[in-house]
C-alpha cells in the first residue's frame, strides 16, 4: 500500500492551476473564458434566428428557450417576482457564462474550470455588488437605501451601535466576498479532487498487483466526473439566484 501511495504522482497545486502566458498575458484560463463568452453568445444568436417558430427546433433554439425558461421560472419568479423580469437577459447570460466556464473541467484536453482562478469570480461578484447597490440607490434613494441596509426594522435603539456595523459589513463586504469565494473554492476543490483521483487511477492501472480493484477505481473516477458536472451546474445556479436575491432585496426592502 505504501508503495502504491508513493507511485501516485499527484501534480503540485501550481502545476494544475497555473500555466505560462502567451502574448499579452493570454493563457489557458483566458482561452476558456473566451470559449464561455462565445458559446453564450452563439446560443442566443443562433437560437433566436427563427423567432416566428412556435415549436423550438434544433439544439440552439431548444437550449436557448430552455435556459431562458429555467432562469425565468426557477430564479426570477422564485425570488424577485414579475418586477425582476427586466433582469432576465443579464441573469440568463450570467448563468450560461458561469456554466460554460465550469464545464470545461470535464472536457478532455482542457480539464480545468476557469473559475478555479479567483479573478473572474471576483469580477462577477463585484458586478453583482455594483448592480444591486445602484438598483437600491435608484429605487429607494441613496440615503434611504443606506438606512434600510444597515438598520433592521424592530431592533431596539440601544442595540443599533452593535447591529449597524455588522449589517454594514454584511451588506457591502460579505455578500460579494462570499459570492466570489463560493464559486472559486468549489470549482478549485472539485478540480483538485479529479486530479487526485485521476492520478490514483493511473497508478492503479500501472500496478499489476492491483488488477482486481482497477475497475472500481475507474468507476469511482467516472462517478466523480459525473458529480463535477452537477457541481458545475449548481454553482452557476447558486451564483445566479443569489444575484437575483440581492437585487430583489435592494428593490423591495423588508422594512
Amino acid at each position: 500500500m505504501n508503495a502504491l501511495l508513493l507511485a501516485v504522482d499527484v501534480p503540485p497545486l501550481s502545476h494544475v492551476t497555473i500555466w505560462g502566458s502567451g502574448p499579452l498575458g493570454f493563457n489557458k484560463t483566458g482561452a476558456i473564458y473566451c470559449f464561455a463568452a462565445i458559446a453564450t453568445i452563439l446560443i442566443f444568436v443562433l437560437g433566436t434566428r427563427r423567432k416566428d417558430s412556435l415549436v423550438p427546433a434544433g439544439i440552439f433554439q431548444n437550449t436557448a428557450e430552455s435556459g431562458v425558461a429555467f432562469v425565468r421560472n426557477q430564479v426570477i419568479m422564485q425570488t424577485m417576482g414579475a418586477d425582476g423580469l427586466r433582469y432576465l437577459p443579464y441573469l440568463t447570460a450570467l448563468f450560461f457564462f458561469i456554466f460554460f466556464s465550469n464545464i470545461t473541467e470535464i472536457i478532455p484536453g482542457v480539464q480545468f474550470p476557469a473559475n478555479a482562478r479567483f479573478a473572474m469570480p471576483m469580477t462577477l461578484a463585484l458586478a453583482t455588488w455594483v448592480i444591486y447597490n445602484v438598483v437600491g440607490a435608484i429605487k429607494q434613494g441613496p440615503l434611504h437605501y443606506l438606512k434600510n441596509s444597515i438598520i433592521p426594522s424592530g431592533v431596539p435603539w440601544w442595540v443599533l451601535p452593535l447591529v449597524m456595523p455588522i449589517e454594514l459589513v454584511s451588506q457591502f463586504i460579505v455578500r460579494p466576498f462570499s459570492l466570489m469565494v463560493r464559486l472559486f473554492a468549489n470549482m478549485l476543490a472539485g478540480h483538485l479532487i479529479l486530479v487526485t483521483f485521476g492520478a490514483l487511477c493511473a497508478a492503479l492501472f500501472a500496478a499489476k498487483v492491483t488488477v482486481v480493484i482497477m475497475p472500481f477505481s475507474f468507476l469511482l473516477l467516472t462517478a466523480m466526473t459525473g458529480f463535477e458536472i452537477l457541481v458545475a451546474f449548481l454553482q452557476a445556479f447558486i451564483f445566479t439566484i443569489l444575484t437575483a436575491v440581492y437585487i430583489d432585496s435592494s428593490m423591495h426592502p423588508a422594512h
